[in-house]
């Protein structure tokens, strides 16, 4: 980290997008590849600096809600629910060797909460910038999203592996980031489906999930154990899936088995992608891979949820060259490439929402899923002084 040679800042407005992740769930844990692009929607928040060493947390989204907390008793489980996410990202900055000041930040955000955007890493992200730009200190972008990775496994106890702070710290506009989570190395992937007549869709299946429940935890015991029993470090380690039949616990063998063939899914999906341009029938081979990853969560990796199956069984029978679940699981969002013809994307979103309907559920969120920059500073801040 490096003292930054301009004066200290007092105040400001930083932006850390969500993210939705194009191929390779599950992945990032067992250091294997991964495949996210930023979005649109953003954890954006104003932050103020304080004199008193306290951290005064806000949110316009849950406006009766707030907490104020001393920086020197942060610990990890000294804070829950939504604040321990920015306290999270002040202790791990200050176990870093950085010395964050107090602020006072206001929380606000177009991130639909549980949805498996990663609202978390982004608010993780957002409160990162504006703390070290506070402290007058420069930190780079690969330390600052190991930092927030920290704040979430450490300090609010999630074992999230890195793919969402990488991702909304990293990516750029245009582009998917390929993320090795073992190496941490990085390549920017071209990707932009409108120009290749083509579409992306989220669908907000508003069936919450909650990572630092135990189903979550639970599967990357499972992984753990199928990678000792295997003898490799991690799963993401490797490359035939054909290795998995050693296994003779079938639901290690399923665990191990959706790693290995997702893995496999992210370099073809990349090697697609980088011939696109060549290659007009690159996306509906893309689409074939979001609906056999979407199987393999389902069957191999459980963590699908009716609402998901639902979403993908009626996207694909609209005519979406393909869908899958994203995040986590157990709750969330699907993922729908669609082809850019007049009437596709429109056909779509009423063959779900007309089988939500029929299932009785809540009506699904659609947001329109465009490659985006990742985190920086907000230089619009009408709104936030008054």
């Amino acid at each position: 980290m490096n003292q930054m040679t301009t004066a200290q800042e007092r105040a400001g407005v930083w932006y850390a997008p969500g993210r939705a992740n194009l191929m390779g769930e599950h992945t990032d844990y067992n250091q294997g590849l991964v495949l996210p692009f930023a979005i649109a929607q953003a954890v954006t928040v104003a932050a103020v600096r304080r004199d008193d060493g306290m951290l005064v947390l806000r949110s316009r989204r849950a406006s009766a809600e707030s907490a104020a907390i001393a920086l020197n008793s942060l610990a990890p489980g000294s804070v829950t629910g939504w604040a321990a996410y920015p306290a999270g990202v002040a202790w791990a900055l200050r176990e870093a060797g950085c010395e964050v000041p107090g602020a006072t930040i206001e929380i606000n955000s177009d991130l639909p909460a549980g949805a498996g955007l990663s609202s978390s890493a982004g608010l993780e992200c957002a409160t990162a910038l504006a703390l070290t730009a506070l402290a007058g200190r420069c930190v780079p972008r690969r330390e600052l999203a190991e930092i927030a990775r920290r704040a979430e496994n450490d300090f609010v106890g999630v074992p999230s592996g890195i793919m969402d702070q990488s991702a909304s710290l990293l990516c750029e506009a245009g582009h998917a980031l390929l993320l090795d989570c073992g190496t941490l190395e990085i390549s920017q992937v071209p990707f932009d489906p409108a120009a290749a007549g083509a579409g992306l869709l989220v669908i907000n299946t508003r069936a919450e999930h909650a990572h630092a429940h135990g189903d979550y935890a639970r599967r990357r015991a499972e992984c753990e154990e199928a990678a000792r029993q295997l003898g490799v470090p991690f799963l993401g380690h490797l490359t035939d899936a054909e290795n998995t039949g050693r296994l003779t616990d079938p639901v290690l063998r399923r665990r191990a088995r959706h790693v290995v063939t997702d893995n496999a899914r992210v370099l073809a999906a990349v090697d697609l992608l980088r011939s696109s341009a060549a290659d007009p029938d690159a996306y509906h081979e893309i689409g074939a891979l979001l609906s056999e990853a979407h199987r393999s969560l389902r069957d191999d990796f459980e963590v699908s949820w009716p609402h998901a199956d639902v979403t993908v069984d009626a996207a694909l029978a609209a005519g979406a060259l393909g869908a899958r679940m994203i995040g986590g699981g157990f709750g969330g969002s699907v993922l729908a490439l669609v082809p850019g013809e007049a009437g596709a994307g429109p056909a779509v979103r009423a063959a779900i929402a007309d089988a939500f309907m029929r299932h009785r559920w809540a009506a699904p969120e659609f947001l329109e899923a465009v490659p985006s920059r990742g985190a920086g500073r907000a230089y619009d801040t009408s709104g936030w002084w008054s």
